[in-house]
Parts: structure tokens; sequence; C-alpha cells
């Protein structure tokens, strides 16, 4: 399969290292902890947003394109693309650097996962609030 954009889209977030621990029975790293990766990088980009505590509340049409796998370069990259009165929707790519899987000399980066993750402001007692626009 060959990845549609060549290049990720929006800000780099979260970069972190593929480890043995991370992996299913088959050698792959698992597709929950790469959501979960995901989620991380999702939170401090809507948190820069609404300058308040968020929660995640929705995630859709998560793609997994390629497997990741130990000693990949994990990179999360994000883009706001609506800020509603309570809400921040952040579409999430996550693409590797890939390890001894992939012949360095011809691939620099691979796009494996992409998804939109929705997150919602909450106040002290996890109610939700308006935004503050242009707070930070």
């Amino acid at each position: 399969m060959t990845n549609e954009t060549t290049h990720p889209s929006g800000k780099p977030i979260l970069r972190t290292l593929a480890m043995p621990a991370d992996t299913n029975p088959q050698g792959d790293i698992f597709g929950g902890w790469i959501m979960s990766q995901m989620d991380i990088a999702g939170g401090i980009m809507a948190r820069e947003v609404s300058c308040s505590r968020v929660v995640t509340v929705a995630v859709d049409t998560i793609v997994f394109i390629k497997p990741v796998h130990v000693g990949d370069v994990v990179c999360c990259h994000g883009e706001v693309v609506k800020i509603g009165t309570t809400s921040v929707t952040i579409n999430l790519e996550v693409w590797v650097r890939p390890g001894i899987e992939y012949p360095t000399d011809s691939i620099t980066e691979l796009l494996v996962t992409k998804a939109a993750f929705t997150y919602v402001s909450v106040d002290e007692e996890g109610k939700k609030q308006p935004i503050r626009k242009n707070c930070c």
C-alpha cells in the first residue's frame, strides 16, 4: 500500500520509541499502545488550545495503515480542525522513522495511523465548560 501523503500534516507534538514490552505475540506494536500515544499527543494540543483541563470524549475512525515495529521512532502530529463551545477536534497522524525492519536508505518516514480525537474542556469538578479562546 502506498501512502497518499509523503509528509506529516499538522504540528509535531510527541515522539517516542517503540519498545519490546509494547508488542503483541507476533512482534508488532499493539494498536492500543499507538492509540494511547495519539491520545497523549492530542490531549497536549487540546490543553494548549483550551488552556484548561480536557478529557477525551470521542475517537472517530481510527485507521491502522501499517504495523509499527520495535525500534521504530513513533512521531505524533496534530492539527486542530474544529473548536466548538466546549470541545476541540484534532486530526492526529502517527508517522514512524523505521528502525531495523525497513531499509533506512529508501524510506525516511511512514504514515502508520490516523484518526480524529475530540476533547472537552472541563472544570475542577469534571463538568464541561466553555473554551476560553485566545487565552494563551
